[in-house]
Formats: structure tokens, C-alpha cells, sequence
């Protein structure tokens, strides 16, 4: 299971896939800090979707340069087969698939924050 995650990794640019991976633990730790330090909040919200949106773009970043590459490696073979095509859009697919997955979390981390949050106001009022 680890190998093929790797695999997977690899598969997508490894430069675009870890950076983002990097990222959602980022998200995570930030999402953490959140909740510990109520009083701040905002920040770590605006740092949560700063973050998620960076996730978000660096992997269609990573999809372009996956297209690119593909349609070269294409150009270079003359001759299109349907492996050299799927590879290189399965290469083009991972790392938006990764950002779309850390941008999910730092909007549901965002979400959580934003519902304690109005909660302990309401608390505070009565």
C-alpha cells in the first residue's frame, strides 16, 4: 500500500505532489492551533484558506506542466497509444486531485472553526 502511494507520487511530479502534501499537514497543524487558541482564530482561519487556495492552484499548476509534457511525449513518439496518453493524464490528474483534497480540508477545518466559534459567542451572550 505505502509502494503504490510512492508510486503514486512519483507518477504525479513529485515536486507538485509533496509540496502539496506538505501543505495539508500544514493545514492540519493550523487547523490544531485553531482550536487551542480560540482567541485568534480569524488569523488561523486566514491562514487555513490561504493555504488550502495555494494547495488548490499548485496542483492545477502541476496539471498544466503534466498536459505539456504529455503532449510533448507525444509529439516526440509521433504516434499515439493509448498508454502513452493515459499515463500522461493520469500524470495531469493527481496533483489537482491532491490540492482539490487539501483545499476540502481547510475549508472543513474553516467550517468547524467558524461554528465554535459563533457557538461560544452564543454561550458568552446567555
Amino acid at each position: 500500500m505505502m509502494k503504490e502511494i510512492i508510486s503514486k507520487f512519483n507518477e504525479g511530479g513529485p515536486i507538485f505532489t509533496v509540496i502539496i502534501f506538505i501543505l495539508f499537514f500544514v493545514i492540519i497543524g493550523l487547523f490544531v492551533k485553531a482550536l487551542l487558541d480560540k482567541e485568534y482564530s480569524k488569523k488561523w482561519r486566514s491562514l487555513m484558506a490561504s493555504f488550502g487556495w495555494f494547495a488548490l492552484a499548485w496542483g492545477y499548476l502541476g496539471r498544466t506542466f503534466g498536459l505539456i509534457m504529455a503532449f510533448d511525449n507525444i509529439a516526440a513518439a509521433g504516434d499515439i497509444t493509448p498508454s502513452l496518453m493515459a499515463g500522461g493524464l493520469k500524470m495531469a490528474l493527481i496533483g489537482p486531485l491532491m490540492g482539490i483534497v487539501a483545499f476540502v480540508m481547510a475549508r472543513i477545518g474553516i467550517i468547524i472553526i467558524v461554528f465554535l466559534t459563533k457557538k461560544q459567542v452564543i454561550e458568552a451572550e446567555d
